[in-house]
């Protein structure tokens, strides 16, 4: 082959590990992992991690949910707030008397800015 780089007589890969240490032919661990919707991901790790490395969640690929290594318990669904104006939170924070109050006086403000007094 002209123009090679490789030595003559070695081979791509081959080293001082052994085939055996690296590539498809490496001892690995299989640790499966499932989200709130009971979906499973199988990962590898090599053999000689302890389990104290390997992570107890992942984020699941085909959901991108957490998953946990325990079937029984998995990690609950998150949940999200559904989206407030800011009109809803003052009246979270206020007594109903004060937020209209609020709403009364941003109206009045409002309407003084347009020239049209009710």
């Amino acid at each position: 082959m002209p123009g090679s780089n490789a030595i003559r007589g070695a081979r791509v890969g081959s080293g001082p590990m052994g085939e055996k240490d690296h590539g498809a032919r490496a001892e690995r661990v299989q640790i499966s992992y499932w989200d709130a919707l009971g979906n499973e991901t199988i990962r590898y790790f090599a053999a000689d991690v302890s389990l104290d490395e390997i992570p107890e969640q992942i984020d699941s690929p085909t959901t991108g949910l957490p998953a946990g290594r325990d079937r029984e318990n998995p990690p609950q669904l998150l949940k999200n707030e559904p989206y407030k104006t800011h009109l809803a939170y003052v009246k979270e924070r206020r007594t109903p008397e004060e937020a209209d109050e609020l709403l009364d006086a941003a109206l009045q403000k409002l309407r003084a800015r347009r020239g049209t007094a009710k």
